[in-house]
């Protein structure tokens, strides 16, 4: 392996392009393993030190970055709406076939269109993802869309290249041909459905149904790095269309996908005669929870592309194509009670407790009903006898209640007011479906406060990470996040890895953080819907920790903001009997926050209402909504005829075009540099 300094001290710009082509062909070879065919051959830390690497030298020359490189996976500014595409094969839809005995009505059609034909099928499983096309010109990723309605899909090329197994570049034949377009599924295995599922329930968001919607919603982020930070997969299963290419049968297809650097599900059958497809239906029905993923049934394609070119297609569905839907598993049982949990976040979730069932391929015990909405609207009570089902074959859930079987002896629910964890009160806001514990000491969300109050926008204290922050809560060193600045070097030096050094470091990071100003100490008390820009003009408007506390309803909702959701949140958080003894302990710590620096009276920029737009290469966003703040000027999320200048970066989107339609004056990112330094 070559050292990280290679190519970046002295070398130039022909030697670093060499060193980037070498790290990008090693970086695509060992994701192929990882994450196609789970078969990595070095640590996480050593793929690290070669990702680190390629960023430090694409940093340094700019213009040697590639479409193609590994590091345009991680996702670039969020963008103001999607383009579209218009396919060049049309994406059509499946019939399906509910029994065994439709597709055989759908064999007894295909011969009939190909009589004295041999015909022979490939059998699949129909993953429950979203469907999607790739583009790959010679050999390079260009374009990746949505089925939209099958003539128009929408561009979502910016959020699939995060999706690890996809290739960027292809390898063998295909790297020669003019233009490929591939059909594939995005999905999402079980495992990472379920964990995506669960942040949401804790964040007060609603969970997802099924994976395919979880795939969906993923892939149709406006911001690529949140579709970066879902676990999302794939399977390439069809080629649409290949320039300067032959293939006769759909398992030669998926031979060439799977040695050109695809992900091709393992999982495929040839089939020679009806009963084989039919006695395939009947096995993975059964065994469909032995796959890492869900599976709603089984595609059944015609092998001879000839074939299939001849069967054609109706308006919608091709005719050589059918998917085989499983039979819907549910099971009855009774609820014998509803207990809540507090979730890292504070989300108090409710949870039925069942007569354990088998469902699913598991026996089940317990089932999440999500928020009271939900035991409201289908009016779950303890004692009832209800059907469950796993939602999207992951997640326990009750669907309904058999009301019928009522006795008169069942007892309806009511979420506490009072946090079970920790006592503090339990508040939903208006237009949250969730509950939360308002204890900022509260167990369960002690740890996810911590780490939140140390975090790089808050009070920025570096070594502060998950690993500390469980050892110092898990040995009773941390009863809420004030009792970091009592931290003693004795205290920290028993914990697993931490040595004289780090236990120095610590600490000065700790104390450090004491001198930052105000706004940065309000945001780190992790109040409900108190973002860094709403903690700024809390902080602008009261001073200090001590009025902010003290704060009436309609001061707080004379500040800028500020509305009525956010300012029943702050006054909930201080009257909490937790808050007022973490304050107490941070004022004896010294920790009160600075002063806001007032912007400069009659700033260059004062009274300038600004709008950012696009990807700045030499400012991040937060940079530059500072650079405008502290000259006086404002920031806005929309264009308005109110607004001074819109600064557009890379990939803007309709908010320039809103900008151009109002004759709002547009800067791109010199001209901005320029007006920061006073230059008109």
């Amino acid at each position: 392996m070559v050292s990280e300094e290679a190519g970046i001290g002295t070398a130039g710009e022909e030697e670093a392009q060499r060193r980037l082509e070498e790290l990008r062909e090693e970086i695509r070879h060992h994701d192929h393993l990882y994450y196609v065919l789970n078969q990595p051959i070095i640590t996480d830390a050593e793929y690290d030190r070669l990702f680190q690497e390629l960023l430090a030298l694409e940093a340094r020359y700019p213009g040697l970055v590639t479409p193609d490189s590994p590091s345009q996976r991680v996702g670039g500014a969020p963008a103001d709406e999607f383009g579209q595409v218009r396919h060049s094969v049309p994406m059509l839809s499946l019939g399906n076939a509910f029994s065994l005995e439709e597709f055989e009505e759908f064999d007894r059609r295909v011969r009939g269109l190909l009589p004295g034909e041999t015909v022979e099928y490939v059998v699949e499983p129909k993953i429950d993802g979203l469907s999607i096309s790739l583009g790959y010109a010679r050999g390079v990723l260009v374009r990746g869309a949505t089925r939209g309605n099958g003539e128009v899909g929408e561009d979502v090329t910016a959020n699939l290249k995060t999706v690890r197994s996809l290739p960027l570049r292809l390898h063998g034949g295909a790297a020669a041909l003019p233009y490929l377009e591939v059909r594939g599924e995005i999905y999402m295995s079980r495992q990472a459905f379920a964990a995506l599922n669960e942040e949401r329930i804790q964040s007060g968001e609603p969970a997802f149904a099924n994976p395919r919607n979880a795939a969906a919603g993923s892939v149709r982020q406006l911001d690529p790095r949140v579709t970066a930070r879902r676990r999302l997969d794939s399977f390439i299963y069809g080629v649409a269309a290949a320039e300067g290419l032959k293939i006769d049968a759909q398992i030669e297809a998926l031979e060439l996908l799977r040695s050109w650097g695809f992900k091709v599900n393992p999982r495929y059958w040839l089939c020679r005669t009806p009963a084989e497809v039919e006695a395939l239906c009947r096995e993975w029905a059964q065994r469909r929870h032995e796959l890492p993923y869900e599976a709603d049934g089984l595609v059944i394609k015609v092998n001879s592309l000839d074939q299939q070119a001849r069967l054609g297609a109706t308006a919608r569905t091709p005719r050589w194509a059918l998917a085989y839907k499983f039979p819907a598993e549910q099971a009855e049982t009774r609820v014998r009670d509803i207990v809540v949990q507090v979730g890292r976040t504070g989300a108090i979730t409710p949870t039925a407790v069942l007569d354990p069932v088998k469902v699913g391929g598991s026996t089940v015990s317990r089932a999440t009903l999500h928020n009271e909405d939900m035991i409201r609207e289908k009016d779950v009570r303890i004692g009832d006898w209800v059907v469950i089902q796993k939602a999207g074959e992951v997640i326990p859930e009750v669907v309904r209640v058999l009301k019928e079987r009522r006795t008169g002896e069942e007892r309806e629910f009511r979420l506490p007011d009072r946090c079970p964890a920790c006592g503090a009160e339990v508040l939903r806001l208006e237009g949250e479906a969730a509950a939360r514990c308002t204890g900022v000491a509260c167990p369960g969300r002690l740890k996810e406060a911590i780490l939140h109050f140390g975090s790089r926008n808050a009070m920025d204290i570096e070594g502060l990470g998950p690993a500390m922050v469980t050892q110092l809560v898990d040995a009773g060193l941390l009863r809420d996040p004030a009792d970091l600045y009592f931290l003693k070097r004795e205290d920290l030096l028993p914990l697993e890895r931490v040595g004289e050094k780090s236990a120095a470091n610590l600490l000065e990071a700790i104390a450090g953080s004491r001198q930052n100003p105000l706004h940065r100490l309000v945001f780190a008390l992790g109040i409900r819907y108190v973002g860094e820009r709403v903690a700024r003009s809390l902080a602008e408007r009261f001073g200090s920790l001590d009025a902010l506390a003290r704060a009436s309803e309609e001061e707080l909702t004379a500040t800028p903001d500020v509305g009525p959701k956010i300012a029943h949140s702050v006054l909930a958080f201080f009257r909490q009997d937790q808050t007022k003894r973490m304050l107490e302990k941070l004022a004896r710590a010294g920790v009160k926050g600075g002063a806001e620096a007032a912007p400069p009276p009659g700033g260059p920029l004062s009274g300038k209402r600004f709008v950012l737009t696009g990807t700045l290469e030499t400012f991040t966003r937060q940079q530059a909504e500072d650079a405008i703040l502290r000259r006086g000027g404002q920031v806005a999320s929309s264009v308005s005829a109110r607004t001074d200048y819109v600064v557009a970066g890379k990939s803007p989107g309709s908010k320039l075009d809103r900008a151009r339609e109002l004759g709002v004056p547009v800067l791109d990112e010199e001209g901005f540099r320029r007006l920061l330094e006073g230059g008109r």
